[in-house]
């Protein structure tokens, strides 16, 4: 088990935010600065002066969307518990515990799938022997490549089936 490393994540490494607030930031800013009465083509003819508040009002959104995720900078990841040997997860965590988590002990876990997506993030599932999807385990919680994590657990494990779809 020890080829499983701890792994977390937190808003502020994260790029999507920063560029949220920048994007936001950035047509906030563009709105105070153009004049709306001289937002026209060198005709006259094509003006749209009420565009100005609504760059204003969205970049107001974007850019306090991505500050306050970076602001309360709420982290996921997973990690084998020491004590219990359990593979843990969790998301929108704030400080060192709470929010969304999961638990399961390794030898409980029937079989791991990732989807792949052709434009988004793979997807990953984890399923009990039971047969149920184990909640908020998801490729947020895990480091990529995904397919490389899941055989490490599986070869500690050998019970565990990866499915790649």
């Amino acid at each position: 088990m020890s080829e499983i490393k701890p792994y977390g994540h937190c808003a502020r490494r994260d790029l999507r935010w920063w560029m949220l607030l920048l994007v936001g930031g950035g047509m906030f800013w563009a709105g105070l600065i153009v004049d709306p009465a001289k937002n026209c083509d060198s005709s006259g003819q094509q003006c749209a002066p009420w565009l100005v508040p609504v760059a204003i009002v969205i970049g107001g959104v974007f850019g306090l969307l991505g500050a306050a995720r970076l602001v309360t900078n709420p982290s996921q990841g997973s990690r084998i518990d020491p004590t219990t040997g359990d593979l843990v997860w969790w998301q929108e965590r704030f400080g060192t515990s709470g929010g969304k988590e999961g638990r399961i002990h390794p030898s409980q876990i029937s079989r791991i799938s990732i989807v792949s997506q052709s434009d988004d993030m793979d997807e990953v599932h984890l399923y009990d022997l039971a047969g149920e999807r184990q909640h908020y385990f998801d490729g947020e919680v895990i480091p990529s490549p995904f397919e490389a994590w899941a055989r490490k657990l599986a070869a500690a494990y050998p019970h565990i089936k990866i499915d790649t779809r």
